[in-house]
């Protein structure tokens, strides 16, 4: 296999960016991007650390972030395992991107950014399903925004197609690395389990 390890020999391959994919960029929120950021209730976070990369789903009952202004973010970091593998890289390097999905819609939105983790209840407060809040909060400033091609998304037939059938479960997963462990009683009581646990 032969690596390229120069940008120029990169470069070669590929020829120029199509003009459109770099005007379609913006620093700031428009119209547009509210809107459809606003209507998003999916996101993956990504984000980069000492230890290497990370990219999180996070999902919400309504939008998934909440617009503060037309460059900043709130994503609530609403009950998961506690791994907080993103939160740390956050802590320790702010670069972060989000890629926005909305169902049924070939565009994926990308922001890039900086963020910043909180506990202050003057944002967490901000944030309420069921009567509870979140421990901590996201803040993210935008640096760009754009639309992703649709190719991607029309590839897969993402919104088109259900190939989940015969897949393994997040009980066989376990079970794979912990043979004794009850992979089907896990998938069985797992929605019930998840129900009082969402925030």
């Amino acid at each position: 296999m032969t690596r390229i390890e120069t940008l120029e020999d990169l470069q070669a391959i590929y020829g120029v960016p199509s003009p459109r994919s770099l005007t379609k960029v913006v620093t700031r929120l428009t119209p547009a991007y509210r809107k459809w950021i606003g209507a998003s209730r999916f996101v993956v976070l990504s984000t980069v650390g000492p230890d290497g990369t990370d990219s999180t789903p996070r999902g919400d009952d309504g939008p998934v972030v909440r617009i503060a202004d037309d460059r900043t973010l709130l994503l609530p970091d609403w009950r998961g395992n506690n791994r907080l593998d993103s939160l740390r890289n956050i802590v320790r390097d702010p670069r972060v991107s989000l890629m926005f999905l909305v169902p049924g819609s070939d565009n994926v939105v990308r922001v890039n950014g900086r963020a910043v983790v909180t506990a202050d209840a003057s944002v967490t407060d901000q944030f309420e399903q069921k009567g509870r809040h979140p421990r901590t909060v996201t803040v993210v400033t935008l640096q760009e925004a754009y639309f992703q091609c649709a190719k991607a998304v029309m590839r897969a037939g993402l919104w088109s197609r259900d190939d989940a059938a015969g897949l393994p479960s997040a009980g066989d997963f376990l079970q794979e690395v912990e043979p004794e462990f009850d992979g089907a009683d896990y998938d069985l009581s797992y929605p019930d389990y998840a129900k009082g646990r969402m925030w």
